[in-house]
């Protein structure tokens, strides 16, 4: 993964999706891997759709990519809305155990492309979303694990993890925040992953893994420990004469208020790392972006201790469901759609607001 700016620009304006709607399910599919910087907000949504417009690429013939993007956005207006840390529309059902599968976390459930899945996210902080899925699957419906603390070990490991897609996306799978749960079968992994592995736990047919126990392989579950080492002191001074730009985990955007004369701050608040921790790996790759921001000062300090010592600077952020403590003038996110309105499904959420895309 590239975190210099202009190369993730050149990946967003030659993104190749002419095969996505036929073959994104697989592993080897097109897909673009552009949700980390999405997920950075150092790219929008909006800015990947205007970069279609501008190649004039026919927007019909690439609805399902678009759909995937308005999921994005959906799902994080449904966080901006909701309270997305408990059962959202229903509580899980069938649940039997609170933490992760230690099989999981060792990558030793005896199912190949499972395991080198589970292996590679430690390595290279990246999974196929159509493996996400299964994993999710496994755990919750057939581990009958509740889904809160595997979410939150998923988003630990994930370079683009979004606790608005993750946690709504683990929900999905599992029933809270869907009509049925999701399970897929070793012989769906198979086809997916191109593979042709036999007599795995999940190689039996859909209402025998709907109706079945718990496997043994899956069977002990353990609460992963998730700490994030981040930065404990601050790097540069902060002008007083100059306002404030304030940069987070949530927000690297290189074209932010770019003509102002201001502070350029990435806030590292000890409470949101707490609340939502991420590996090493994953914090020195957001930080590795982060530099690409010039003159950023990195900032250790919780927002309201900041906001009291330099109580005479002008204030900027941008919104997010995270930094609803934050106060100053807050700008806008670049959403695909005027709405920001919740929606209780998605295609209610699209087929209300699609005519802005003129599809």
């Amino acid at each position: 993964m590239t975190t210099d700016f202009q190369k993730i620009f050149d990946l967003v304006e030659n993104i190749d999706i002419s095969n996505y709607s036929k073959n994104r399910n697989f592993i080897d599919g097109s897909v673009t891997k552009l949700s980390p910087y999405i997920s950075r907000g150092v790219i929008s949504t909006k800015f990947i759709l205007e970069s279609l417009k501008k190649r004039n690429i026919n927007l019909k013939k690439v609805e399902k990519f678009i759909q995937e993007l308005a999921w994005r956005d959906y799902w994080q207006i449904t966080w901006k809305n909701k309270n997305i840390d408990v059962d959202l529309k229903q509580k899980q059902k069938d649940v039997k155990k609170y933490g992760v599968p230690e099989n999981i976390i060792k990558s030793n459930t005896g199912i190949k492309v499972i395991d080198k899945a589970i292996h590679d996210l430690y390595i290279s902080g990246y999974m196929h979303n159509h493996v996400r899925m299964y994993i999710a699957s496994i755990i919750c419906n057939i581990g009958k694990c509740h889904w809160y603390i595997p979410a939150q070990w998923f988003y630990y490991h994930l370079i683009d993890g979004d606790w608005g897609s993750n946690a709504l996306s683990w929900q999905w799978v599992c029933g809270s925040n869907s009509s049925k749960k999701y399970i897929a079968n070793q012989e769906n992994i198979n086809k997916y992953c191109r593979d042709s592995q036999k007599n795995t736990f999940l190689d039996h047919s859909y209402e025998y893994l709907f109706n079945c126990g718990i496997p043994q392989e899956i069977e002990n579950v353990i609460n992963p420990k998730l700490e994030t080492s981040i930065l404990n002191e601050s790097k540069g001074k902060i002008d007083c004469e100059k306002p404030i730009l304030i940069y987070n985990y949530y927000n690297l955007d290189p074209f932010w208020r770019q003509d102002l004369n201001a502070n350029r701050v990435l806030l590292l608040e000890p409470s949101f790392f707490k609340k939502f921790p991420v590996s090493d790996f994953v914090f020195n790759n957001f930080l590795k972006l982060a530099k690409n921001i010039r003159n950023i000062k990195i900032i250790y300090s919780e927002f309201n201790d900041l906001k009291q010592n330099y109580n005479k600077s002008q204030i900027y952020f941008k919104e997010h469901p995270t930094n609803i403590h934050y106060k100053g003038m807050c700008d806008e996110r670049d959403w695909l759609f005027k709405t920001k309105s919740y929606y209780p499904s998605f295609f209610k959420f699209w087929n209300a607001n699609k005519w802005e895309l003129k599809i």
